[in-house]
């Protein structure tokens, strides 16, 4: 009792902050800041001429980028560029636990590759109630993530491992067979519901320093943890990276939108990494030399609601997405600009029925459920920027623990080295 008394005092206290949000939204709206989006052809054809240039379909469409000797050599015979594969995927677990054996081996796709880096963000890991957003935090959950994770990571090398100690019985001999093998997490960090891990080979730890965490509440009176973001920043060799997994303001209400570009210019401009008075490290996030920011965005389709709905039941992915929010706040340049996103070629992430690869359709409240219906969605993205890091991935697949699918990209990155730095995988 005493979290939801404190939580209607925040909840009085928050009201002429929300007030004032809202007052902001609605002056962009009366000066046509925030109008319906209603695009000419051309308008229509630069947003998915956007996504061709900046994006791929399939993996088989970039067969030909993959050098098979990824992360073993210089690109191009250069001395000081190596190349290393990174997966990301961002996944909105609609507060629910996972049980003890969930398996996400299809989820990081690990049974087919082995990627050199995972970049993993969460949103919802705990349901976001009063107790969970004012109370302590929850660490609980996000360990039982973590150990799955390891789990499906390390799964073949455990059992290569288990295999070798029946083969072999000098200790040395499997000891030095195993060192380096295997994944390890170098630095997670939670903030209510949102949750960021970063994993890599194990003999890559060595190569990685510099790391750092930033947490930047939007939420609650413009501060909580319900919403924002959890950053990661690390350098690896020479080049510094940054992962952003956010979770911005939620709704499809005109001028909702407005409230997600000013999270984002707000995470952009509070997130802040320490610098050294040794070395010059970015501090900002735009500052680093390759930055993926992910999660549940929640832009959503600016068509009336009869209309969305028809036309995802007809599958019409190229309509909806020239409704996109996002895309269109693309194709302004205004906050996203220098940001890319890959071709999406896979159906709205958000919403699902409960256990079901079936869509909730309606916008109005079902009292028997006593949950709110959404029209369908791409709230789950994956952005980047930043020179030498090119995707080469773009999907979603199919767990259907939430009401969200998880959404992932792989990417190559180059990272500068110095020639005493280079080593095989």
């Amino acid at each position: 009792m005493q979290h939801f008394a404190m939580f209607g005092v925040v909840h009085e206290c928050s009201c002429m902050l929300l007030l004032n949000r809202w007052a902001i939204s609605r002056l962009y709206y009366m000066m046509g800041e925030n109008r319906k989006i209603t695009r000419s052809r051309l308008v229509t054809s630069n947003l998915l001429h956007h996504q061709h240039l900046h994006g791929h379909g399939s993996v088989s469409e970039v067969s030909s980028l993959v050098d098979e000797t990824l992360g073993k050599r210089p690109l191009n015979g250069q001395k000081d560029t190596l190349v290393y594969s990174v997966f990301a995927s961002t996944w909105n677990v609609g507060g629910i636990t996972p049980s003890d054996d969930l398996d996400l081996e299809d989820w990081l796709d690990t049974r087919a590759n082995a990627y050199d880096i995972y970049v993993l963000g969460f949103q919802e890991i705990v349901p976001l109630n009063a107790r969970n957003v004012l109370g302590p935090r929850n660490s609980c959950v996000s360990a039982k993530w973590n150990s799955l994770i390891g789990k499906a990571l390390n799964k073949k090398y455990r059992e290569e491992g288990a295999k070798l100690n029946q083969e072999s019985t000098n200790s040395s001999a499997k000891e030095g067979s195993m060192e380096g093998e295997g994944f390890r997490c170098i630095r997670s960090k939670q903030m209510v519901g949102i949750f960021t891990s970063v994993w890599v080979r194990s003999n890559l730890r060595p190569l990685i320093h510099h790391l750092d965490v930033s947490c930047i509440g939007s939420g609650i009176m413009g501060c909580l943890g319900n919403k924002g973001s959890v950053s990661i920043r690390f350098v690896l060799h020479e080049t510094s990276f940054c992962v952003v997994c956010c979770h911005l303001a939620s709704g499809g209400k005109q001028g909702d939108v407005l409230l997600r570009n000013l999270d984002v210019a707000d995470i952009l401009t509070r997130t802040w990494f320490p610098g050294l008075a040794t070395q010059e490290l970015p501090e900002k996030i735009l500052d680093h030399d390759q930055v993926v920011l992910l999660g549940d965005l929640n832009y959503r389709i600016s068509l009336e609601e009869a209309e969305t709905r028809s036309l995802v039941r007809a599958k019409n992915w190229a309509i909806l997405l020239e409704n996109d929010q996002l895309l269109f706040e693309f194709s302004r340049g205004r906050h996203f600009e220098g940001w890319q996103e890959g071709l999406i070629t896979f159906s709205p992430t958000y919403k699902y029925q409960p256990n079901s690869d079936q869509y909730q359709y309606y916008w109005c409240f079902d009292s028997a459920r006593s949950e709110k219906k959404r029209a369908p969605a791409w709230c789950d993205r994956i952005l980047w920027r930043g020179k030498g890091l090119k995707q080469v991935q773009y999907e979603t697949c199919s767990y259907r623990l939430s009401d969200h699918r998880p959404v992932r990209a792989v990417f190559h990155a180059e990272c500068d080295v110095l020639s005493e730095g280079m080593v095989q995988k």
